[in-house]
């Protein structure tokens, strides 16, 4: 409740920002008080719609036709389909980065032969790489049955995957730090009980990784939203929040409003996908019988359940 009212609470604060912002641009002919100097964007209606506009245009139809969707029913509508793009490639990605993580964590040299490759992944613009996934989706890349047990196409999967493009990298990062994480006299202790790698892994990396991994996760949310829309885009689909932005941003000059309410309807589908991560993760600390901040504690019950094994 509280962080609900706080989010509301600066909300308003920036909204009055923002009209503020008009009001004063407009007093001042567009510059900056008792000076020459004018203000960084142009206080006029085109440029920055007064917020209440922006809101009464969500629940106008989209167009003129008889059955045009309300403008927020459409948005809606494509957010979930973003949503579910999202949603794959944020499971895809996020997967391929724990065991990315994992494999680090167990060999180092297979760490320095292949992180630079992970990294210099990170550097490919988006946009460069997306239109080549894309094409490589319509030439039968992709595996019917894998595509189908999804739920998408070949398009939709093609923005799944540029999803998971952005969403592996900051969990291999975060993972390898997690999993590496126990002190090393816990690890020695583990071992000369005979644990295998197997039992070190699950009962003392992976449970002092949980922090780290899911601290990763929030960020991977946000970035798996942003995949998803910037893949909608060469992806040549007629639905999806990129679609909607797309469309909305050719009729800018005529329709600011419709733009401003998509993007508020993709910042709202990124706070709620950060929001599911955070509730997953309060269930599996909540849930967790050791206490995941305190790795030598977190060895010593493994060391319990080693005895009881033996």
């Amino acid at each position: 409740m509280a962080r609900t009212l706080a989010f509301g609470a600066i909300f308003a604060a920036l909204a009055l920002v923002w009209e503020g912002y008009k009001v004063l641009g407009k007093t001042s002919d567009g510059l900056i008080p008792f000076t020459d100097v004018r203000l960084p964007v142009r206080p006029d209606d085109t440029s920055m719609p007064h917020i209440f506009d922006v809101f009464a245009a969500l629940f106008r139809p989209v167009s003129r036709a008889r059955d045009a969707d309300l403008l927020v029913w459409l948005l809606i509508k494509n957010a979930a389909i973003t949503w579910h793009r999202a949603a794959i490639g944020f499971l895809m990605g996020s997967l391929a980065g724990f065991g990315l993580g994992a494999l680090f964590a167990r060999s180092r040299l297979l760490e320095r032969g292949l992180m630079p490759f992970v990294v210099a992944s990170q550097t490919i613009p988006l946009i460069a790489i997306a239109p080549m996934i894309v094409i490589w989706g319509g030439s039968g890349a992709w595996p019917p049955w894998l595509v189908s047990a999804f739920g998408l196409d070949d398009a939709g999967f093609s923005v799944a995957i540029i999803s998971a493009y952005l969403t592996f990298f900051p969990v291999t990062i975060n993972s390898l730090r997690g999993l590496r994480s126990p002190d090393p006299a816990a690890v020695e202790l583990m071992r000369s009980f005979a644990a295998s790698e197997t039992q070190v892994l699950t009962k003392l990396r992976m449970p002092a990784s949980i922090p780290y991994v899911f601290t990763a996760l929030k960020i991977s949310a946000t970035a798996s939203v942003i995949g998803a829309i910037i893949g909608e885009l060469p992806a040549g689909l007629g639905d999806g929040l990129g679609r909607s932005l797309l469309t909305f941003s050719y009729y800018y000059v005529s329709g600011p409003e419709k733009l401003y309410g998509a993007i508020l309807i993709s910042a709202l589908l990124g706070i709620t996908f950060v929001a599911l991560v955070s509730l997953a993760e309060r269930i599996v600390v909540r849930r967790g019988r050791r206490p995941v901040e305190d790795v030598v504690g977190v060895a010593e019950d493994a060391m319990a359940e080693l005895r009881e094994d033996v």
